[in-house]
């Protein structure tokens, strides 16, 4: 194998392909990166068997090969290269990289012991084409939510699923739940993709993705971003019913700008540190206000308000910063917060008058 190809292009293909590559494992085959040459380009790609990451980029080929090579090494010494063209040369196992003064060989292993990528067929597979800031938007929303608990292996991804006519995102960790309805469908899915798959897919979103094709099949799910695509498999089980978790009514309901209920959330929190972030949200329909207490044994307690439009009294105990990560994700200038008494679920959603595309709910602390 004999290319050239710039220094910029290798270098973000090298770090998002390192990122997949494991360092924590008994096959050493994994801890690097193959580079194999695919027609007028050099695909650069690497996986954990979990997750595969490949990437194009164009190259001038003068001799077609493979080769795979330790990732940490070859991502931090071409980052390090100056912004220039880079030769990459094979001969007898071992990678000589050439650039403007710099040359290295790198001890490299046969290409042929590389797992095999991952394959989808295109044609049999459910396939969605979404606009990039929608997804990114969206994945953010939800992965929040998502468990951390290995020992309930569904609850640690994020659920994709089609109802009437439409595919939503969902995710719980038993203490909060968030549910997103992304775009219209006529296709059936339902899909649970990890987190850790998603957080590698916002890192390799950039402004130069307009759209990101999505394709699932029976056991994987595939993010074609324009020259880069990332394959992860599913999780398997089935995810909760959590539609039932969801109140239809409530009977307090209270319309707050954002900001205000962010900031008396934050400034709530300061003194709910040695309570577990417990803070007491009391809303007051005949002051129209929304206010936040909170107690910090030794150091002192703190009541934070805001005005707000209220239907009913109310009160009720929740984590402060649960509430914080819910506003902070929640887009609009005003948000709707509505809860039944001291036990019943509480529902954030943005304020549009008729409906909503996301909510938020969180489950009350028992005061």
């Amino acid at each position: 194998m004999e290319l050239s190809v710039t220094q910029e292009n290798l270098a973000r293909a090298l770090g998002a392909a390192s990122r997949v590559a494991s360092s924590k494992t008994q096959l050493p085959i994994l801890s690097n990166i193959l580079l194999r040459t695919d027609e007028h380009r050099l695909m650069v790609a690497a996986t954990n068997l979990e997750i595969a990451s490949t990437h194009h980029i164009g190259a001038k080929i003068i001799n077609e090969g493979a080769i795979t090579v330790p990732a940490r090494l070859i991502t931090e010494f071409v980052t390090s290269l100056p912004k220039t063209a880079v030769t990459l040369k094979v001969t007898d196992n071992k990678l000589h990289i050439t650039a403007d003064g710099y040359n290295s060989t790198i001890n490299g292993i046969l290409a042929d012991e590389f797992p095999e990528l991952p394959t989808i067929n295109d044609k049999t597979a459910v396939s969605y084409a979404i606009d990039t800031s929608l997804l990114k938007q969206s994945i953010g929303q939800t992965i929040l939510t998502a468990s951390n608990d290995a020992t309930r292996p569904v609850l640690t991804g994020v659920y994709w699923h089609s109802h009437n006519g439409s595919l939503y995102l969902a995710a719980t960790d038993g203490y909060r739940l968030s549910e997103k309805k992304l775009i219209p469908t006529k296709s059936e899915v339902s899909a649970i993709i990890p987190t850790t798959s998603l957080q590698e897919v916002l890192r390799i979103l950039n402004e130069d993705i307009n759209e990101v094709e999505v394709l699932f099949d029976e056991s994987q799910v595939r993010f074609r971003l324009n020259d880069a695509e990332l394959t992860s498999r599913l999780i398997d089980g089935n995810f909760p019913d959590y539609r039932q978790l969801i109140p239809a009514s409530s009977e307090s309901v209270v319309q707050i700008p954002r900001a205000d209920f962010a900031q008396i959330t934050k400034v709530a929190g300061l003194f709910a540190r040695e309570s577990g972030g417990s803070v007491t949200v009391t809303a007051d329909a005949e002051k129209d206000q929304l206010s936040l207490h909170s107690v910090a044994s030794e150091l002192g307690e703190n009541t934070s308000e805001a005005a707000a439009e209220v239907t009913a009294d109310g009160q009720v105990t929740l984590n402060s910063r649960y509430l914080t990560e819910a506003l902070n994700v929640i887009d609009g200038e005003t948000v709707t917060f509505r809860f039944s008494g001291k036990l019943s679920p509480c529902v954030l959603s943005a304020t549009d008058g008729k409906t909503t595309d996301y909510q938020h709910i969180i489950m009350p602390l028992k005061s």
